[in-house]
């Protein structure tokens, strides 16, 4: 059985109200067809996920995910963009840059 290489969690409620996905963090070793589920999921729930990669070989994950997500959310009349952003994070005590996709339906 393969165990999952991205991390995925339950829903929260930002500050207007609103449910909101937490961030699908994704790794070098992702699979980008599951990871691409994962967002494709999130977009039907909520219309708006996040996707964090850390490194070189994760954002070329991160960025084929997007891409086949795409693909799965047109048959649902749901187009995609993606807002990249770097952002600081701390892991396990030290700071790293991470690059944060936002993603949103086109309107």
């Amino acid at each position: 059985m393969l165990e999952s290489t991205f991390k995925s969690t339950t829903a929260k409620v930002d500050g207007n109200g609103a449910k909101r996905a937490d961030v699908i963090k994704v790794s070098a070793t992702s699979r980008s067809t599951a990871v691409a589920g994962a967002i494709a999921g999130v977009m039907r729930e909520h219309r708006f996920a996040e996707v964090q990669a850390i490194g070189a070989g994760a954002v070329n994950q991160a960025v084929k995910a997007l891409a086949i997500a795409r693909g799965y959310l047109d048959g649902d009349g749901i187009d995609i963009m993606c807002t990249p952003q770097f952002m600081e994070v701390d892991i396990d005590g030290q700071e790293r840059t991470a690059v944060r996709f936002t993603v949103e339906p086109r309107n």
